[in-house]
């Protein structure tokens, strides 16, 4: 995974979601989790941001929270073992500082 300035992008957007054109109406909308399909309300659901979807039409993807969780910790996992700097120094990366802080933090 390439190094990307997290303070651009935040780390949600940095978890790679399922192909959007695969996804049910509900899930591109928000009111299904993206990866288990768990119906989603206000107070389970985690933002995912605003992606580009088939077509170039605007999905708006969420997630529960257990699967956000793993989704950062598999994204961990990746970026540490591709990431010139995780290699050189894993404490000075901050892609790899803000996936584990999500994977910590995300409200269960």
């Amino acid at each position: 995974m390439p190094a990307v300035d997290t303070a651009d992008v935040g780390p949600l957007a940095l978890l790679p979601l399922p192909s959007a054109s695969a996804l049910p109406e509900t899930q591109r909308r928000g009111a299904a989790c993206v990866w288990c399909q768990t119906r989603l309300t206000i107070e389970t659901a985690v933002d995912l941001g605003e992606r580009s979807g088939p077509g170039g039409v605007k999905i708006f993807p969420r997630g529960c929270p257990d699967c956000v969780r793993a989704a950062a910790l598999r994204t961990y996992g990746v970026h540490a073992d591709t990431c010139e700097q995780c290699v050189d120094n894993p404490i000075l990366c901050d892609t790899r500082r803000a996936l584990r802080r999500l994977a910590l933090e995300v409200r269960r």
